[in-house]
């Protein structure tokens, strides 16, 4: 029971990050794998996604309500990252991680520094027209992403955030809604491996999807409420603490 609260509380915040700017995985993997250290990876993968895929769905539903999602780019996107999300896992004995993280790591450092730069990305959107050569696009970053979270997952979300104000000129409130949207796409892929596999702990995954749900829309809140910079200044941080995260498994984890 002590164990399932300490769960929970890292749940909530993993849900309150991630409804921002994504990333929440960085708080809530690690906290199962210390808390439940005896437990095979598969089932501890299942829960996670499990209890994730929950705050997602409560995020997105919550950012519909206040911000205008355009559907006609997102719907494409979650279509490809869903189907590319099934192929990302059934491709993982094949691609060993090790060679992935340094890849990974690359672009993290190269997202931060634009963003930290370009002060005005993502600041505020751009209303224009969305064509076919839009709707192209949106396919294949849903497709090239949806890939890479069944591939590896780190980071998800902040590559959405960022290829959708790069490309389509959108603020981070409106990126991080449609980086919701396609993430739910990806969770239910995950999860359509993991439960009939029986790789689910319900008993932990459920209270964990509760706190995970709480803290989703604490986050949705917040971003709402604050604005697109401060959810800038949240995907600076996070790309920090992933680059660091990553940095030191590529240097020292064997």
């Amino acid at each position: 029971m002590l164990t399932i609260i300490f769960l929970c509380i890292f749940a909530f915040f993993a849900g309150m990050i991630d409804a921002a700017v994504g990333g929440g995985g960085l708080i809530q993997m690690p906290a199962l794998f210390n808390f439940m250290p005896g437990m095979a990876s598969a089932p501890l993968l299942g829960t996670n996604k499990f209890a994730a895929a929950w705050g997602t769905l409560f995020a997105a539903k919550s950012y519909i309500g206040k911000v205008r999602v355009p559907w006609r780019l997102v719907l494409p996107a979650a279509g490809a990252a869903f189907v590319m999300s099934f192929m990302g896992a059934a491709a993982v004995s094949a691609v060993p991680q090790h060679l992935v993280r340094p890849v990974v790591l690359v672009l993290l450092i190269v997202m931060a520094i634009y963003t930290f730069i370009k002060k005005d990305f993502g600041a505020t959107q751009v209303e224009r027209p969305f064509g076919r050569r839009e709707q192209v696009l949106t396919v294949l970053i849903g497709g090239v992403i949806g890939f890479y979270d069944g591939l590896f997952g780190p980071g998800t979300g902040s590559f959405l955030i960022f290829l959708f104000i790069r490309f389509f000129a959108f603020d981070f409130l409106l990126a991080s809604a449609c980086a919701k949207v396609v993430n739910i796409a990806t969770n239910v892929a995950a999860l359509a491996f993991f439960i009939p596999a029986g790789n689910v702990m319900y008993a932990v995954a459920a209270p964990m999807a509760v706190c995970n749900v709480l803290g989703a829309l604490t986050g949705t809140w917040l971003a709402v409420r604050r604005g697109a910079a401060f959810v800038r200044i949240l995907f600076l941080v996070l790309l920090v603490t992933l680059i660091v995260k990553l940095g030191y498994d590529v240097l020292f984890a064997h």
